[in-house]
């Protein structure tokens, strides 16, 4: 057990909220009990999440994809309401962290899916440095690396093979990070990695050659969360789980 104001300061600094520039508010989003013993992790907080971790008896949950976000309405009705109202009638407190989960160099999002893919980045770029690039190890091909992407993942990505050289550097960005994909070509990679692709991607892709995978914005991120919280409970001596919501995007 542990107070939940530790738990939040704890996590601030581990996951370097501050030093990001982000869409929506990162930490506690909505309070719940004072105490915290046992955690539900998952990507979304959306109403399956919430309804599975009462299911539980979790009394906080930790999430990549909160609430709250830039330019919303702000008011409290509909869906919002629903699960804010599900929180708060069970007392459970919500955690929410966007960027910082993508970018620490261990336990976001971008490090484990790196684990899961036997990548290790050896740089950083883009936007904030949230892009990971590193050797592409044991790959000699787009084809190959969608392989490992679909075994890893379980899904087959959407592959733009670019003008098929060996592989030497890749990069990746989990999410929706498609628009990192100029940024990632100038960082030397000849493949890229993230979660959905746009229209401009494939022209980029067949001009330049360098590879294009988008391999599902749920999909890719569904390792930062987990870990972090694994982290929290390892650190507190706390009860976790991670519930996956199938979401096929």
């Amino acid at each position: 057990m542990v107070q939940r104001n530790e738990v939040e300061a704890y996590l601030g600094r581990l996951l370097a909220v501050d030093r990001l520039k982000d869409y929506g508010p990162n930490g506690l989003q909505v309070e719940g009990g004072a105490q915290v013993r046992r955690i539900v992790s998952g990507v979304t907080a959306s109403r399956a999440l919430i309804e599975a971790a009462i299911a539980d008896g979790a009394d906080t949950i930790l999430v990549h994809h909160g609430l709250f976000w830039r330019g919303q309405d702000g008011r409290l009705t509909g869906w919002l309401k629903a699960r804010v109202q599900l929180l708060m009638a069970h007392d459970i407190n919500l955690f929410a962290y966007h960027l910082p989960l993508d970018a620490h160099a261990e336990l976001g999002n971008n490090a484990q899916l790196g684990l899961q893919l036997g990548l290790v980045a050896d740089a950083r770029f883009g936007e904030q440095d949230l892009g990971f690039i590193g050797q592409a190890k044991g790959l000699d091909s787009a084809q190959a690396l969608a392989l490992r992407v679909e075994a890893a993942l379980g899904r087959a990505p959407v592959l733009l093979p670019g003008d098929g050289r060996p592989l030497q550097r890749v990069a990746w960005c989990t999410g929706g990070a498609q628009g990192y994909f100029e940024s990632a070509i100038a960082a030397g990679a000849d493949a890229f990695i993230t979660g959905e692709i746009s229209e401009p991607q494939a022209h980029l892709a067949r001009e330049t050659g360098v590879a294009f995978l988008a391999c599902g914005h749920h999909a890719t991120e569904r390792y930062g969360a987990p870990a972090v919280a694994e982290h929290l409970a390892q650190t507190y001596g706390l009860q976790h789980r991670f519930i996956e919501i199938e979401n096929p995007a």
